[in-house]
């Protein structure tokens, strides 16, 4: 009789035992479970930080940048498209246009710094739906600039019956811009140094360009600009186009509706 009472309390002791040890595993499971759920929300914290941080640097620069190269597109609006007579203050005006004009194509330089947010972040969605989204709007947004730009340059030769000039003044732009880019990226002058520092500019930016590896990249960023501008030329002028055709259409159904 005693030995039937101690084989149940040996059952019952070790089922006891069964049951703590599986409570410690299911436990020990639940703290490796919650650590690392906690451990992946402490990295997605982090990521999403250095996200706004990355953004928060880019959008000073990416906004200094764009309205530099604003500036020019708006000046080419004044000169070319409401301007009339050239007076000294057009002139003036069409100086700062050149001055400026390399702003708006420099912005294609400034890719450079997506290569560093690229190696900070390391986070392939977010490069994918964020980063490379918003490097593409900028560097676009500025191009275009440009490309609006000399289109109204364009026009207003048209307008005073030098169109067979708009070609070379594009081509000599180009160089001139690609020579700008250069002086901006690799000796960091900015457009007012030609007012508050035109020695320097006229000095050691000339000197500079006329070493072999700068005459090679600014002949490569002439091909660049001369390639991208008549490929969004092309766009933009067909933009339009298509515009005022559904401008015109838009008319002519208003004007063959009745008046009711």
């Amino acid at each position: 009789m005693f030995e039937v009472g101690g084989n149940k309390f040996t059952r019952h002791l070790k089922k006891f035992y069964q049951l703590i040890t599986e409570v410690q595993v299911k436990t020990t499971e639940k703290i490796q479970i919650n650590h690392t759920s906690y451990k992946q929300a402490t990295m997605k914290e982090e990521l999403i930080v250095k996200v706004l941080q990355v953004l928060r640097i880019n959008m000073s620069w990416m906004t200094w940048n764009l309205f530099l190269a604003f500036i020019p597109l708006a000046l080419s609006v004044w000169l070319f498209r409401i301007r009339r007579n050239r007076s000294w203050l057009w002139w003036l005006g069409f100086l700062v246009f050149y001055a400026f004009l390399p702003n708006a194509p420099y912005l294609l330089t400034d890719v450079i710094h997506l290569i560093e947010d690229i190696r900070q972040i390391q986070s392939v969605w977010i490069i994918t739906l964020v980063l490379i989204p918003v490097y593409i709007l900028v560097i676009l947004g500025g191009f275009e600039a440009y490309v609006i730009s000399l289109i109204n340059w364009g026009y207003y030769l048209h307008r005073i019956g030098k169109s067979q000039w708009i070609l070379w003044v594009e081509l000599i732009t180009h160089f001139l811009c690609a020579v700008g880019v250069y002086w901006g990226r690799f000796l960091r002058f900015n457009s007012w140094d030609f007012i508050t520092q035109p020695d320097a500019v006229l000095t050691k930016g000339v000197e500079e360009i006329l070493g072999k590896q700068p005459l090679v990249i600014i002949a490569i960023t002439f091909v660049v600009l001369a390639g991208l501008y008549w490929i969004m030329k092309r766009v933009t002028l067909g933009l339009r186009q298509s515009q005022s055709g559904i401008d015109i259409k838009s008319q002519q159904t208003n004007s063959n509706t009745p008046n009711v």
